[in-house]
């Protein structure tokens, strides 16, 4: 079975770059166009794709899948209607191919310039959520990207539905075959074997748990895209809105909480634990949420239960929530880049001098003020649909759109000029 699976991923890989080759050749207009017959094709694939997520559903819960990721796993009717507006968005995007990021003259009359262009071959590795089958393979093909999906197991069926419907609609208006293509195999072999293949993928990029991650960057021989956790902080200052903090911590918390900006920290300066504590755990008492606080924010949160190290530490990706006291911005900060993942944190403040310390200190691929961390995403950023959140620092970090997808290469025009 192992050669097996070896073989088809390795057969996988050289169609993938034959029609990696073919994608260059597109103009902007053509892909704009056949983006637009993907869509169409996702809204005529409706029922087939809603079918395949039934039983995808179905299984997980057989299975005891916990109700986070049941909640990622789950499409409707307004769902698939989502990732067809999510493609007609892309449609509708600049695209960054050929764009010259630089260009210049050399004293020997050399002209030199700088432009985009695609990648080539991309693996995406990601569990869960069937959106991010279209979202990474219509970001990828707008870049001329061909794209390798491997999504999880307890998402296949949904997964090759909209996959195939990409495909299929997108060869009626010119996509060259084998643009996208999904791993049929969700064998975690096949994570190894796609991570080894670095004689047809240039990149990969990996969604999931931390062990995914960890394994795909263990084994990977092409560079590596990772989304790791969202250990997400939000920090009331002493001279927050208070009002404006619960808010923003109800909405970070409770409008998705498993998400990967959702809210997972709060840290709130220690003189004004007390108010913030009695105002908080009243508007939070209706969501659910449990408390794990130090000992100054259990004295304070009636129910609240008391803090591990660990718990400082952790995406719940449910309704549970740490809360800490600080002494000032100096210590908060302290906090979040030695606890958080480096993926979004916020500061609630009215001090422009705080703020400013924050933003500048704070190590996160995203940082806000007097904003909800969830506005962490592609979407939100005006990128259109996002390939990931990455938290990686060299070539791409935070929301992950078109430009995160192209390298480039430097274009040379001489008039006979030799070396001396």
């Amino acid at each position: 079975m192992s050669a097996s699976i070896h073989d088809r991923i390795l057969d996988l890989g050289r169609r993938a770059r034959v029609a990696s080759r073919e994608l260059v050749k597109l103009t902007t207009a053509q892909k704009n166009a056949i983006l637009i017959a993907m869509a169409a094709e996702i809204r005529g694939a409706e029922k087939a794709i809603l079918a395949a997520n039934t039983e995808d559903v179905q299984r997980a819960e057989k299975n005891g899948t916990a109700k986070p990721m049941l909640d990622r796993l789950r499409l409707d009717a307004k769902g698939v209607e989502a990732i067809a507006s999510a493609i007609e968005d892309v449609a509708k995007l600049p695209d960054p191919v050929g764009e010259v990021l630089a260009d210049w003259s050399r004293p020997n009359g050399l002209r030199l310039q700088k432009v985009r262009v695609p990648i080539g071959v991309i693996g995406i590795i990601y569990e869960s959520r069937p959106n991010v089958t279209s979202d990474a393979a219509i970001l990828c093909f707008k870049t001329g990207n061909a794209t390798i999906l491997r999504g999880g197991s307890e998402a296949i069926d949904s997964n090759r539905a909209i996959a195939d419907a990409l495909q299929r609609g997108g060869e009626k208006a010119g996509l060259p075959q084998d643009s996208i293509q999904l791993i049929p195999f969700t064998d975690r072999e096949s994570v190894d074997h796609l991570a080894k293949m670095d004689q047809y993928l240039d990149l990969i990029i990996p969604r999931g748990g931390k062990s995914l991650i960890e394994r795909v960057v263990s084994v990977a021989r092409m560079p590596v895209i990772k989304h790791y956790d969202g250990v997400c902080h939000v920090y009331v200052h002493r001279d927050a809105d208070l009002k404006m903090a619960a808010d923003i911590i109800i909405n970070g918390k409770c409008q998705k909480p498993a998400a990967c900006n959702a809210v997972e920290c709060v840290l709130v300066d220690a003189e004004i634990a007390e108010t913030f504590c009695v105002m908080l755990s009243s508007l939070l008492q209706p969501h659910g949420v449990e408390i794990r606080g130090d000992a100054a924010i259990v004295k304070h949160w009636p129910g609240a239960k008391l803090a591990t190290e660990d718990d400082f530490r952790t995406e719940y990706l449910d309704l549970i929530l740490s809360v800490k006291t600080v002494t000032d911005v100096t210590d908060a900060i302290a906090h979040i880049n030695g606890y958080s993942s480096h993926h979004t944190d916020a500061i609630i403040t009215a001090d422009d001098t705080a703020a400013k310390q924050f933003f500048h200190e704070v190590d996160s691929a995203v940082v806000l003020w007097n904003a909800s961390t969830r506005f962490n995403d592609g979407g939100e950023f005006g990128f259109g649909a996002e390939i990931g959140i990455s938290t990686d620092k060299l070539h791409a970090r935070g929301p992950m759109g078109l430009p995160e997808l192209c390298s480039y290469k430097h274009l040379v025009t001489g008039s006979g000029q030799v070396r001396a």
